[in-house]
């Protein structure tokens, strides 16, 4: 095992996270980041050796600087709450065997946390998605095809988030000795070579990344009526962040339910505004610590400085951010996005002649779980008055 320490000079301190981020991908024999002190500290046993663990982190920090400034802290909206809970909430959790932690971002969760997962959603389907004129539920896949994938640029922008489905050819002797080759080792054997290139195809489908790609996909060359439409759904969605996975609420399988508008841009452009209003409500009304601030998507491409400083620039993307008092940091919890007419153009969705314009508002359910009782924690008593009676009414209808 070895460490390398490699400056972050040059960079802006508001970039220092990101790079740490993704410096998990550089390679796969990476075991610890750490960021001190303008840092980036690695610990790895790559054959690559400290050179190659270097030279590829270096390259990220060149992505990551071009372009004229660093990003500056934006913050619209500030809700400073003194919460009362400071303890570690994913060790009390698990020590109350309230959730299972299988591996570093993959949980089974029980009650009292799933009760509150079903509340969250509720309440945001009821306080924030049904104050949206005509708005329509819908369900979706778990998979998504990598032609619809495509059409979102997906592949290009976060290709390291991808997890890839695929199965065995149909071919009865590919089956018959693949399935002799696991039983002769005894079962499954992560550690074991195993003959898959020639064995499995390639994968035409992918766990779903984000809720709204389906929405679009559902609306492929269609012609809208009216300013536009209005969907909300909830999805199980997926995205390996490899050692990221170890920091507080970066889930491999995550809840995300999406509200989404599709239709005009004033249409789509009025509604983002209201959902942004019924957010900072929201977090008022529970007494949340938190604050909006406007924010980028971490994309993995060589243009990374450029698509980010489009994205703040104009604006496309807002994220209320939920503090996190053990960890001393805040996590975005709901994201609110305009995508202009990116969708619009890939999927032929069109408003009259014109391609229609699309934006959403997500809420990750089990992050807002994670991070409410991280500053309440599990003592009701304690939990904001409002929030424990909405709560309480929850769960008596819910029974």
């Amino acid at each position: 095992m070895s460490t390398v320490k490699i400056p972050l000079t040059g960079l802006a301190e508001s970039q220092h996270g990101q790079v740490k981020y993704a410096s998990a991908f550089a390679d796969e024999h990476i075991q610890e980041i750490l960021l001190i002190d303008g840092e980036i500290i690695i610990t790895h046993n790559s054959p690559n050796g400290d050179e190659g663990i270097t030279s590829r982190v270096e390259r990220l920090i060149e992505r990551f600087s071009h372009g004229d400034f660093g990003f500056k802290e934006n913050i619209l909206f500030e809700n400073k709450v003194d919460t009362p809970y400071e303890g570690d909430i994913i060790a009390e959790l698990a020590e109350r065997k309230a959730i299972k932690v299988l591996e570093p971002g993959l949980f089974i969760f029980r009650e009292p946390f799933s009760s509150l997962m079903r509340f969250l959603d509720y309440s945001f389907v009821s306080k924030i998605a049904r104050r949206f004129e005509g708005v329509q539920e819908e369900q979706y896949p778990a998979v998504i095809n990598s032609h619809t994938l495509n059409k979102t640029n997906h592949f290009t922008s976060f290709p390291e988030h991808i997890h890839f489905v695929t199965h065995l050819r149909e071919d009865l002797d590919v089956i018959e000795a693949f399935s002799q080759t696991i039983r002769e080792a005894g079962g499954w054997d992560q550690e074991k070579p195993l003959a898959l290139d020639n064995n499995m195809v390639k994968p035409n489908f992918m766990m779903n990344p984000s809720t709204c790609y389906h929405c679009y996909e559902g609306l492929e060359n269609e012609t809208l009526e009216g300013d536009g439409i209005v969907v909300t759904a909830i999805a199980k969605c997926h995205r390996f962040e490899s050692k990221n996975h170890s920091d507080f609420g970066r889930l491999l399988d995550f809840s995300m339910r999406e509200i989404i508008f599709v239709g005009k841009p004033e249409f789509v452009k009025e509604n983002r505004l209201k959902s942004i209003e019924y957010l900072k409500e929201l977090a008022v009304e529970w007494q949340v610590d938190s604050l909006l601030e406007i924010a980028n998507d971490p994309f993995f491409t060589n243009d990374f400085q450029v698509k980010a400083s489009f994205q703040r620039n104009q604006e496309m993307k807002y994220e209320l951010r939920l503090n996190i008092p053990h960890v001393k940091k805040s996590i975005a919890c709901s994201s609110v996005n305009f995508h202009s007419n990116t969708f619009g153009n890939a999927f032929n969705i069109k408003m009259g002649k014109r391609n229609a314009v699309t934006g959403c508002v997500g809420f990750g359910i089990e992050r807002w779980a994670f991070a409410f009782l991280a500053q309440y924690g599990l003592v009701e008593a304690q939990w904001p008055t409002t929030f424990r009676e909405q709560y309480n009414a929850w769960q008596e209808k819910a029974l």
